[in-house]
């Protein structure tokens, strides 16, 4: 017989103890009445023993069981106990070959004889014949007991087998047959009926109906483990989902992948010990795979940093509950993932954030996450600090129990901490790791050739170190690894915000500061174009007077300035009875081709802080950076005209459709309607011809600002190219539509008289609306624009049909004038 664990063993043989005393007593007291009779059931019981249905689980309960029901009623004692007997045997045989077995064939054959015995005593009870008890209930009753010695002791040795809840075993294995037993007692008595009415012979008519219903049940049985199939295969596909999800912080972050395993089995088990429902411990198992998705949005310099957080960094880091909770909205899972990953830094007290709810408002997988996160950060090795001993973090954990943390998770996790870390230092990774560390050997070198690298030296200057000749060595080695590596940064990006930025870290290697501020030139104003470091929001609303202040009298100058006070700089100290913190500043002025571009500006929180090799540093470099400043608004100004028209001033062609494609998918989401209206102008070539292209310029600028005054807030006015223009007008209503149209002809027109009194610029507007006329950007322009040449064709026409003044008459006229 197949191994049991100790308790599941014991039990197995008291189960075939008993069923060896029904033996034994089935031989002392055997008794037949019609042997040809019991001949022919036994022998159709035995050959229906092999079909079966199976339950949700393991256990398989024969058609048999029909027979069994029926010899209970209608044969004696002897005959239905070792009918039960025969069929079981058989069944086990059959298991056995079909490798179905698990509590082996003696058990089996044991429990069939036990539960029929004592449903044919209960039967037979004279308890129930004396109280004139129907047969059709008693047979039931019977089937009752039939069931439940059938099933119970199965899920009972299942239970004490695998460790598991008796009810829940028996209740998701066996209690769905319950029917099935109640079902088979009244076609038993029903067929019992029939044989004394008209000769037990007529029983085995009863064969097609009972086939009949065995494949209707079979049917049923198959739907239900289909759409069980179905279900289970999507939650499978949605676990993968979540692990590869998982994987890819993981490949951003390596740190993250022991984390994810520990928080995952500790959040698991916790969930269990507190009861949470099969949702709640589903949406937690998911959060704590993705928790951490929000870091995503969080720039990896400020995710590895070796050190404590500033303020500033502390602010981004904070973001990435958010984000991972929008990011995991989007993925509408069946279970709510998106309130733990969003609260999952909440505190008991509500200090926490990012909303700083308190107490039960926080979600009971957030409080559990929280708890889990903490633990797990303390003992593990992180770039800021080594691991606590695990004993030494729970202590933390529960001094923090009541402030940071719900007591009652932190309670079940002080109970099973040392269980828990062993479940998970045991457990081995469901998801290999991505090949982040493969060397491939193929590529000799890319094709833009290699950069040359030099290594930098992590020897530090400033500070209290005494001066010594290899701080001097270090020092003077670090300035030329840091210039050089300025030098080469200032040349890799046209973002100015990039560029300024990457500066202040370079720079801060070897010239240690508190603040820095960098002031662009814009007119006979210095506007603050980068800040960081203290009091950075007073700097950064500062617009400085040239000439006024530290930085304004370095860019009037164009000379630079050594441990000045930087509380002269006007309006950074409004309030007279503030004082300011910074104590000294370096200042340069920043040369570029067109002279002086801005200036670069250092405070210190000490006086007399910055010494001449300082500014001999600046000096060296100030230059290129303000060659780079240059470089980055010329880009920056080129960015801007590349989407805008030079001569009117209006978005071109560019623009135009990345406007109109805005416009489209917000019309699609809101049902909304859009009219694109496609504007040529009459008469402009000729104008062009006669009076020359500066006055017809001159026309198209007229033309452009009319109509983008003539226009709602909402509207878009954007020249296509030549002497067309086209208007997107979201939301105007169909019965709108005309109006508007003539009111854009009257702007042309205007503009004509303006500058020509003879009201010789007209327009040919040809309209499209979405969604009737198309749905794409380019279906409604092509649509428009061949109703504005068909307009334009039937304005032809008409001019030569009808008299009308000579378009050379009117420009000698004008010229005359």
């Amino acid at each position: 017989m197949p191994s049991l664990s100790p308790a599941a063993g014991r039990f197995r043989t008291l189960v075939v103890l008993s069923g060896a005393a029904v033996l034994m007593q089935l031989f002392l007291y055997w008794n037949s009445v019609d042997v040809i009779k019991y001949a022919v059931f036994l022998t159709v019981a035995i050959g229906l023993s092999n079909v079966g249905i199976q339950s949700q689980g393991r256990y398989t309960f024969p058609l048999s069981v029909f027979f069994v029901l029926f010899a209970i009623e209608d044969l004696s004692y002897s005959e239905a106990v070792f009918l039960s007997i025969a069929t079981g045997v058989a069944q086990a045989i059959w298991d056995q070959r079909r490798g179905r077995s698990t509590v082996g064939p003696l058990f089996q054959v044991a429990l069939v004889a036990t539960s029929t015995a004592l449903a044919a005593r209960i039967f037979d009870s004279m308890w129930l014949v004396e109280a004139g008890l129907h047969p059709i209930l008693r047979l039931g009753i019977a089937s009752l007991a039939l069931f439940l010695v059938g099933t119970v002791p199965l899920a009972g040795i299942s239970a004490l087998d695998y460790s598991r809840k008796f009810s829940q075993v028996w209740y998701s294995n066996a209690l769905w047959s319950l029917p099935y037993y109640l079902g088979a007692a009244v076609l038993a008595h029903l067929t019992s009926v029939t044989g004394r009415m008209f000769g037990w012979p007529t029983v085995l008519l009863t064969g097609p109906v009972i086939y009949l219903v065995y494949r209707t049940y079979c049917m049923y049985l198959h739907r239900l483990q289909d759409e069980k199939r179905h279900t289970d295969d999507m939650s499978a596909l949605h676990l993968r989902t979540i692990e590869a999800l998982a994987l890819a912080i993981e490949a951003k972050d390596h740190t993250t992948h022991d984390h994810l395993q520990r928080v995952q089995i500790y959040a698991r088990e916790i969930g269990k010990d507190l009861g949470l429902t099969d949702k709640e411990q589903q949406a937690l198992q998911a959060a704590a795979l993705l928790h951490d998705i929000g870091k995503l949005a969080v720039p990896e310099h400020i995710i590895s940093k070796p050190g404590k957080l500033t303020p500033e960094e502390f602010e981004k880091m904070k973001i990435h509950p958010i984000v991972g909770a929008e990011i995991l909205e989007r993925v509408r899972f069946p279970y709510p993932v998106a309130p733990i990953v969003r609260a999952h830094h909440e505190k008991w007290d509500g200090t926490g954030y990012p909303a700083g709810i308190s107490g039960e408002a926080i979600p009971i997988g957030a409080r559990i996450l929280a708890v889990v996160d903490c633990l797990d950060a303390l003992a593990t090795d992180r770039q800021y600090r080594r691991a606590m001993p695990l004993d030494e973090a729970m202590k933390v954990i529960e001094r923090d129990s009541g402030k940071a943390f719900d007591p009652r998770v932190v309670q079940v996790l002080m109970t099973r901490y040392v269980e828990l870390e062993r479940m998970a230092q045991g457990s081995t990774p469901k998801q290999s790791k991505l090949s982040t560390e493969v060397k491939v050997e193929l590529g000799a070198a890319p094709g833009a050739g290699f950069e040359s690298m030099q290594s930098a030296s992590s020897t530090g200057v400033g500070g209290e170190q005494p001066v010594a000749f290899l701080t001097s060595i270090a020092a003077a080695r670090q300035e030329v690894q840091t210039l050089f590596e300025i030098s080469q940064d200032l040349g890799n990006s046209l973002s100015l915000d990039e560029t300024l930025s990457i500066l202040n870290v370079r720079l801060r290697r070897i010239i240690p500061h508190h603040a820095l501020a960098i002031w662009l030139r814009k007119e006979d104003t210095l506007v603050p174009a980068y800040v960081n470091g203290e009091d950075y929001r007073l700097f950064s609303s500062l617009q400085i007077p040239i000439g006024e202040g530290l930085s304004g009298w370095v860019a009037e100058n164009g000379k630079p300035i050594v441990n000045g006070n930087p509380s002269v700089e006007p309006g950074y100290l409004n309030d007279p009875t503030i004082c300011s913190t910074l104590r000294s500043a370096v200042a340069i002025p920043l040369e570029g081709n067109s002279g002086i571009a801005g200036v670069l500006t250092l405070y210190h929180l000490e006086r007399d802080a910055f010494t001449r090799d300082h500014l001999r540093i600046l000096a060296a470099i100030n230059t290129k950076i303000g060659m780079a400043i240059e470089n980055a608004l010329r880009f920056r100004q080129a960015e801007s005209t590349a989407t805008t028209d030079f001569m009117t001033s209006l978005p071109n062609a560019r623009s135009l459709f990345l406007q109109l494609d805005s416009e489209l998918a917000r019309a699609k989401r809101g049902g909304l309607p859009m009219t694109v209206a496609v504007l040529d102008m009459d008469g402009l070539k000729m104008i062009n011809d006669r009076l020359g292209h500066l006055e017809g310029n001159r026309v198209l600028g007229s033309v452009a600002q009319g109509l983008k005054a003539a226009c709602r807030e909402y509207d878009y006015v954007a020249r296509m190219g030549g002497d067309e223009f086209v208007v997107l007008l979201p939301g105007l209503k169909a019965a709108d539509t005309q109006m508007r149209i003539e009111h854009l002809r009257q702007v042309v027109a205007q503009a004509g008289i303006g500058l020509f009194p003879d009201k010789n610029l007209s327009a040919s507007i040809g309209i499209a609306s979405y969604p009737a006329d198309g749905t794409a950007a380019d279906q409604l322009l092509a649509e428009a624009d061949k109703r504005m040449y068909a307009e334009k064709r039937q304005r032809k026409e008409a001019r030569n049909t009808e008299p009308h003044k000579d378009w050379a008459q009117q420009i000698s006229t004008l010229q005359s004038q």
